[in-house]
């Protein structure tokens, strides 16, 4: 395998399936977002305190955890993931879709956000490979207090990134902005962080001051 290095960039849109209703479900919007994903982590943690009766402390500590636990997690599928190809056609076509078109068409702001009908099968498939986890683990119930602060970590990620794309930035957080700008425009093998630094500087993919 080997590493996707390139700055090309393009205006317009990018094209991902020539069949018009599957290429209608891979845009989405903030609007429909925040309704969707928003109110599967309101049923989450209704379910976490008021069905599996999780204490409330409990809960919050968890979920908290669970929260911060995304930005790493952000960093590894970006950089381990997001970034790598191979000669293989499959793997080729899985990069674009997932996240070379991206690249490709930084401005293509109706493909920032994970579109719901996608987003919604791999939340919920990965939502099982929690389960099983901490069922191996022998503490299964810790999925509706882990899942929840988990998702929103990824939701709160997404709409952050797409700021970073379609937003003037904040003072306080310029650096973010430039960051992610930089991975796009100069660095694409460094600067692998979009809602913090913390993990670039750790790893050490920083780009050059």
């Amino acid at each position: 395998m080997k590493l996707k290095v390139t700055t090309e960039h393009h205006s317009g849109q990018a094209t991902i399936f020539k069949n018009p209703f599957l290429e209608s479900l891979t845009k989405s919007n903030m609007k429909v977002n925040v309704i969707v994903y928003g109110f599967v982590v309101l049923a989450l943690i209704y379910v976490a305190l008021f069905v599996i009766k999780i204490p409330f402390f409990k809960f919050v500590s968890i979920f908290i955890f669970a929260l911060l636990s995304w930005t790493l997690v952000e960093y590894i599928l970006h950089r381990f993931l997001f970034h790598w190809i191979s000669e293989n056609s499959f793997i080729q076509r899985f990069h674009f879709i997932m996240h070379g078109s991206h690249h490709l068409y930084p401005r293509d702001t109706d493909r920032i956000l994970m579109p719901p009908v996608p987003g919604i099968i791999m939340a919920t498939i990965l939502f099982f490979i929690f389960y099983l986890f901490f069922s191996i683990l022998g503490i299964p119930e810790i999925t509706w207090a882990y899942y929840p602060g988990f998702f929103l970590g990824y939701i709160l990620y997404s709409f952050l990134h797409r700021a970073t794309h379609v937003n003037r930035p904040p003072k306080k957080f310029k650096y973010l902005w430039k960051h992610h700008s930089i991975h796009h425009y100069k660095y694409p093998q460094k600067a692998f962080g979009v809602s913090t630094t913390f993990w670039d500087k750790v790893f050490g993919t920083m780009p050059p001051q």
